[in-house]
């Protein structure tokens, strides 16, 4: 699988809480239940800030995997600060890019050079241990 199948993956799961359905069920189930879509839940709200998150996050991925894109937003700290994100929550958000991966039947090497990419960002991210 190409770098640029691998970023397709990796954004498509990244936004899969920003989908629709996954508002609904925001609606319909506690935040417990539906572990981290209430992060995302004002930024899917707004139209133009969903639009330059998902650029930003293509970005992101894109020069992480060695890409051509430069990311020009927040450093991972900055940009989750005050978010009050738990290890439960980071390993959730791995679990369901683990999960698309695996649909989409991405290798084994390639899904681990992802992974690669995201764990170290864990630090920097999670502030609930």
């Amino acid at each position: 699988m190409s770098k640029t199948q691998i970023l397709a993956v990796a954004v498509v799961v990244a936004l899969l809480p920003l989908t629709a359905a996954a508002q609904k069920a925001a609606k319909e189930k506690s935040l417990y239940d539906i572990h981290i879509n209430h992060f995302f839940a004002a930024t899917a709200s707004n139209p133009a800030q969903l639009a330059s998150f998902k650029m930003k996050l293509v970005d992101q991925v894109c020069q992480a995997a060695g890409g051509p894109c430069k990311y020009t937003g927040k450093d991972m700290k900055t940009a989750h600060q005050g978010m009050g994100i738990t290890t439960a929550d980071f390993n959730a958000l791995v679990e369901d890019l683990v999960g698309a991966l695996d649909k989409f039947k991405v290798g084994a090497a390639e899904k681990n050079q992802l992974l690669g990419v995201l764990g170290p960002m864990q630090g920097q991210i999670v502030e609930k241990r």
